[in-house]
């Protein structure tokens, strides 16, 4: 299996293809990150890619694997990324 693409790799892809330095593209890219972070409460959408989104979770009830013991498991918010149906279909084909 092939290995992921590094940040570096990202930000020379982009240099090249954009004609910019890779200083320039590393900065887009962290940029890019921070307002991603700063906007996920009010969900952040990257167009054909997808959004991230807070959740609310429930309360529920769980096991402890290692003793069979049931546990309570508070409820909490988390971030989900939910994936556009353009990369979908780009990267899993049209069924």
């Amino acid at each position: 299996m092939a290995k992921p693409m590094s940040k570096a790799k990202i930000a020379d892809h982009l240099a090249g293809k954009l004609g910019v330095t890779k200083k320039t593209a590393n900065q887009f890219l962290e940029e890019l990150a921070s307002l991603a972070y700063k906007e996920a409460r009010n969900s952040f959408t990257l167009p054909g890619i997808g959004k991230l989104v807070l959740v609310n979770r429930k309360a529920r009830m769980g096991r402890n694997p290692q003793t069979g013991e049931a546990i309570k498991i508070p409820a909490r918010r988390v971030v989900r990324f939910r994936v556009a149906k353009a990369a979908k279909d780009a990267i899993l084909g049209k069924r």
